[in-house]
């Protein structure tokens, strides 16, 4: 387990309360996401795990149950040598189905669970049969990815996200159509988000899995919002534990020097303060991500391209008197997850995240 030894710019020493669910059950108009990402380090194979409560608006009804709040599980593996055996599935179930608790914090959709250190369950359909039973020690320390100001009162922008578990070793089972992975402390990431609506575009990335860095974790943000018909400029926010220090770009001060630009599996995410500057890069093959259908609140389709076997590059400067010096290059090969969203379904994405349908 991971001891963050600076607990500033977004991080806190809370774990456990920070995956409580955020929204009353009577809510309409919301959804919320608890989603986990991890690597498998014998073979290389990355993977992507969500549980999700879907409340739509009144009216605005989604397939099989209408505008009925309802569960949503989702499972993504991602083969880096063999692109065909790359997939993704999700099923979407009643609300009948979905409890939650706080003490000790549970979400549970149709018999499976996802707890603060663990995650058990099965998925099947789309010719697939996936089993899970995962535990992890939790982490003392949440990652915030956002200025602080946002989390007041429970998060007031349209979407709200933070990393509960951002740095854990994750060990376990999972089987695949019969193929088993016996996972021993890999490294993963486990999330949580809540809002009312996805941003108009968006990119997500998170690594912390740098080649000779430990305890270094990254998590990138990008957004671009339209207010009507108006584009707003694009922000990011950059949230770094680099060697146990803290060195993240995330409040509001930072925003304003803050740059991200995206497109088809590929980013590219910079900012500075007084004292540091960091840029990174997420990159990797169309073949690499899955094409998984969204749907907000509000019944408007969206689409995310995401891969959990990205390649990515971070340099960090520090600065000396007048200089800039280079304080860090790293770089991770096949362990980076990231994804974009956007409106429109990315045509260059070929392989289908799978809703299954009884």
């Amino acid at each position: 387990m991971v001891a963050f030894a600076h607990v500033a710019s977004g991080l806190r020493r809370v774990s456990e309360a920070d995956n409580l669910r955020r929204w009353p059950s009577d809510r309409r108009g919301v959804y919320e996401v608890w989603y986990t990402t991890w690597n498998d380090p014998a073979t290389g194979h990355g993977f992507w795990l969500r549980y999700i409560i879907e409340s739509p608006h009144p009216g605005k009804p989604v397939p099989p149950y209408g505008d009925e709040p309802r569960g949503e599980l989702w499972f993504a593996r991602f083969d880096p040598t063999q692109p065909a055996r790359t997939f993704g599935i999700h099923k979407r179930f009643p609300l009948a189905s979905v409890s939650t608790s706080d003490a000790p914090f549970q979400v549970s959709i149709a018999g499976c669970t996802q707890g603060n250190d663990y995650s058990v369950g099965a998925l099947a359909g789309g010719g697939h049969d996936v089993t899970w039973d995962l535990r992890w020690e939790p982490s003392p320390t949440t990652m915030r990815w956002y200025p602080d100001a946002l989390y007041l009162g429970g998060g007031v922008a349209e979407s709200t996200a933070l990393s509960p578990n951002p740095r854990v070793s994750l060990s376990g089972q999972l089987v695949i159509d019969g193929e088993t992975y016996k996972l021993d402390r890999a490294l993963a990431g486990q999330s949580h988000v809540w809002g009312k609506k996805h941003a108009y575009s968006w990119l997500w990335a998170h690594c912390n899995d740098f080649a000779g860095a430990a305890d270094t974790t990254l998590e990138l943000i990008g957004a671009r919002l339209v207010r009507g018909r108006i584009a707003l400029p694009t922000i990011a926010t950059i949230s770094l534990v680099l060697d146990g220090e803290t060195l993240s770009l995330n409040q509001l001060r930072n925003i304003p020097r803050n740059y991200a630009r995206w497109h088809t599996s590929f980013a590219h995410v910079r900012g500075s303060s007084l004292t540091t500057r960091i840029v990174a890069e997420l990159s990797c093959q169309p073949s690499d991500m899955v094409n998984a259908p969204y749907v907000d609140p509000d019944g408007q389709d969206l689409f995310c391209a995401n891969t959990c076997i990205g390649n990515a590059t971070l340099t960090v400067w520090k600065r000396s008197g007048f200089k800039w010096l280079e304080h860090r290059r790293l770089e991770a090969k096949g362990r980076a997850h990231f994804e974009i969203g956007r409106r429109e379904r990315d045509p260059m994405i070929e392989t289908p995240h799978v809703l299954v349908v009884e």
